[in-house]
């Protein structure tokens, strides 16, 4: 039976298959697509890129190389810094703006591929409307620079005063230390923290465990298995608002 003695004060977020829906995808495609464009840039830029497939490869390589290394350590990377030091190294020299240019056109595709919900900005605005708090965490590899672009072309960015993401720490989710700092900074306690997101295992048992509450948002990531003992249902960021007010109503009446 839930627990819904406390109000919520706070929504903190997932992103991906949660805010921002990839779906399934093919990842070496994704990844080609993202060596192309930033391949052309560099080579127009007249930096000594090579050939393109050895480029191409180099890179993937050491991703991959570095993204098992994390598997095993359990926390995530700065998949932008690694791809900077890795064209350093071969002598390409970019000013600032360039660099974060230059990441952004690794993301691109993911972007291209992405949905949002078309009332997503309107379901934010209510949010705030209730005078809730707004943060993501969120486990990525990729800089927040590239997300928070992302974010604001689809203009919900400065819905969010808290945002969290793995690479920045030595531990990543279902790790309960990444929520309780969000929980620090965003200034309420964890009974009062609704979190929402996708992964069973890496979003709901971790946060209900501490003490927050949790909602499922409907995904491939959780299809076909069952709703953990607790936490709420969501099959669209939309029922957001009606499930906080249904919520705090019976918090208030116990």
């Amino acid at each position: 039976m839930r627990d819904t003695k406390h109000e919520i004060k706070a929504v903190l977020f997932d992103l991906g298959e949660t805010l921002l829906n990839f779906g399934r995808f093919s990842p070496t495609r994704i990844f080609r697509q993202g060596a192309r464009l930033s391949y052309d840039y560099l080579k127009n830029c007249g930096q000594p890129v090579g050939n393109f497939e050895y480029y191409c490869w180099r890179n993937l390589i050491a991703l991959r190389v570095r993204h098992t290394i994390s598997n095993i350590r359990r926390n995530d990377f700065n998949s932008t810094a690694l791809l900077r030091w890795m064209g350093k190294r071969k002598g390409i020299k970019l000013d600032g703006q360039q660099w974060r240019h230059f990441a952004w056109l690794w993301y691109e595709p993911l972007r291209d591929i992405c949905t949002t919900e078309p009332t997503i900005k309107e379901t934010f605005s209510a949010l705030k409307k209730l005078g809730l708090k707004l943060g993501i965490v969120s486990n990525t590899f990729v800089n927040s620079h590239s997300l928070e672009k992302h974010l604001k072309q689809i203009g919900i960015l400065d819905f969010f005063t808290v945002r969290l993401y793995s690479y920045e720490f030595d531990f990543r989710k279902p790790d309960t230390r990444i929520f309780k700092i969000a929980a620090e900074k965003i200034g309420e306690k964890l009974e009062s923290i609704l979190y929402v997101g996708d992964r069973i295992d890496k979003d709901i048992k971790p946060t209900l465990r501490i003490g927050m509450q949790a909602a499922l948002k409907t995904a491939y990531t959780n299809a076909g298995r069952g709703l953990p003992d607790g936490a709420w249902k969501l099959n669209q960021i939309t029922e957001l608002p009606s499930l906080i007010e249904r919520i705090n109503a019976a918090a208030v009446a116990t």
